[in-house]
């Protein structure tokens, strides 16, 4: 187990085929030395005046009705071997290194498998797909051949997991606060996961809390699972500073609730469905429920300030990047639809759509070819949402923070019905575990922030669009990524600000 421990005082506020081979690769060619390049040679058929390779035909010298067949080399055995953090394959005594993943869970994620015809683009897919996994730190992959089979061996060096950080701090809400997470990505093998977190100062206790059992190709009758529950309080990214509580006190905007959840995998596509609860209350410093602001508008569909969001949601992604971690290449894309059911205080009924899609881009403008934790780059994210019918105005798309347009505070830009946002960072390496951001945000309500209930953006002069640009540094540590970004907006707002993990 890792122990982390640290001090901080950071407000983070959230807002998210196959193609055939050229005919010269049906040729065969040597490996090197680490055995990364060698391309198979593969089955060929002349028929009908065609040669066929797989399920594809290229034009070829017509011959009579013979078949002239070239040897395939066959998938033997695949090999799975773990790595210390020492890079070691065995241990003090010359024994194996045991990882904790379950080895048929591995084998059972992969599309080439032992009896198949060794295929290039399967053992690209699959070692990509190992790398995505967030129990693996490292996957690298060898092959040993002779004239006729292939034995595949993949290396693999474990995340130092379970991990408990100890943390806390002081923030302008809730004061002094205590602050201890658990997490566990690869619990009994098999990268089902823990993660929790609880915080406890002297107004409140929040946590959240939620466990994962992925859905796993080698049991295609069996579906995963998510539970997950949390309890959260913050200052209200919709109804901002700007116009306070009738008592002078900033709304506070409290969500307590959770939700269950069916995951299934169709090829490339990850899906789930969900049934979820959130009970939105907005509240004054000592925690007393608010109805209305100062100027006298609402605050939740309810009237009381509180409303109830019953919903059951559906969601689709795809993952093709290339590592989890700092991906070099590939995209994500996420396509969601979330439907509330008119049951509770507010008797809401909504549908709220939403994408994301980011492309990872590599370029080599600096071109110093060194391997690094932060890689040269260009990240491309676009989203996209809108809300059809009634819905809380605190459940309003809120433009504008480290998580959205850097250089505004969050949801300073706008509070809408719809929203559309574009960023566009360039990552590059300063030294082996530093890296550089150059970054641009632009997001726009497209006129929507009229349409929410009490027209909270309109009233406190939100611009409805804006677009910041700036630099950021990132540190690779034993904390995970630490993300600085320098951001200054189109209205000349400079901010610093700090929290982890990348922003896309």
């Amino acid at each position: 187990m890792r122990i982390q421990i640290a001090v901080v005082a950071i407000a983070v506020m959230l807002v998210g085929g196959e193609n055939p081979e050229a005919l010269a690769d049906l040729q065969s060619s040597t490996e090197d030395g680490a055995g990364n390049t060698l391309i198979p040679e593969p089955t060929l058929q002349i028929e009908g005046g065609y040669a066929k390779y797989g399920d594809y035909y290229i034009g070829a010298t017509p011959v009579d009705t013979q078949s002239v067949e070239f040897s395939q080399r066959i998938v033997k055995d695949i090999q799975i071997r773990f790595v210390n953090a020492k890079d070691q394959l065995v241990d003090d005594k010359g024994q194996p290194i045991k990882g904790r993943t379950q080895k048929d869970f591995i084998i059972g994620l992969l599309k080439l498998k032992p009896g198949q015809i060794f295929r290039e683009d399967l053992l690209k897919a699959d070692l990509q797909r190992l790398r995505r996994l967030e129990s693996f730190n490292e996957v690298n992959v060898y092959r040993e051949e002779d004239g006729k089979s292939v034995n595949i061996i993949y290396e693999i060096k474990e995340r130092d997991f379970p991990s408990l950080i100890l943390g806390g701090g002081d923030n302008e809400d809730v004061g002094l606060y205590g602050r201890v997470g658990y997490k566990d990505a690869n619990i009994s093998g098999l990268n089902d996961k823990l993660d929790t977190t609880l915080q406890i100062s002297g107004k409140d206790v929040q946590f959240n809390g939620q466990f994962i059992s992925r859905y796993r190709p080698e049991e295609p009758n069996r579906l995963g699972y998510s539970i997950r529950g949390f309890r959260s309080r913050n200052i209200s990214g919709t109804f901002n500073e700007d116009i306070r509580l009738s008592n002078g006190d900033k709304v506070r905007e409290g969500r307590f609730g959770g939700s269950v959840g069916v995951l299934r995998s169709f090829d490339e596509w990850d899906t789930s469905v969900s049934l979820n609860y959130t009970r939105i209350s907005l509240r004054d410093r000592e925690y007393n429920v608010a109805q209305v602001d100062r100027l006298g508008s609402p605050l939740s569909v309810s009237g009381t300030g509180i409303d109830d969001l019953f919903t059951v949601s559906f969601a689709v992604s795809r993952d093709q990047r290339d590592r989890r971690d700092n991906p070099t290449q590939g995209s994500i894309l996420t396509l969601s639809t979330e439907q509330a059911i008119p049951i509770g205080l507010g008797n809401i009924s909504s549908n709220r759509l939403q994408g994301n899609y980011i492309q990872y881009l590599p370029v080599s403008w600096i071109g110093n070819g060194r391997p690094t934790d932060n890689p040269e780059m260009l990240a491309i994210n676009f989203q996209i949402g809108t809300t059809i019918g009634d819905f809380p105005p605190a459940d309003a798309f809120n433009i504008g923070g480290l998580n959205s347009v850097r250089g505004y505070g969050y949801g300073k830009v706008a509070s809408g019905r719809s929203y559309g946002l574009a960023s566009v960072e360039y990552r590059f390496p300063i030294f082996q575990s530093i890296g550089g951001v150059l970054f641009t945000d632009l997001a726009s309500d497209f006129g929507s922030s009229e349409t929410v209930l009490g027209e909270p953006g309109v009233l406190r002069d939100k611009p409805g669009s804006g677009f910041g640009y700036g630099l950021g540094l990132r540190v690779k540590s034993s904390f995970g990524l630490i993300r600085g970004d320098l951001g200054i907006s189109d209205q000349g707002e400079v901010r610093f600000e700090v929290t982890t993990g990348q922003r896309f």
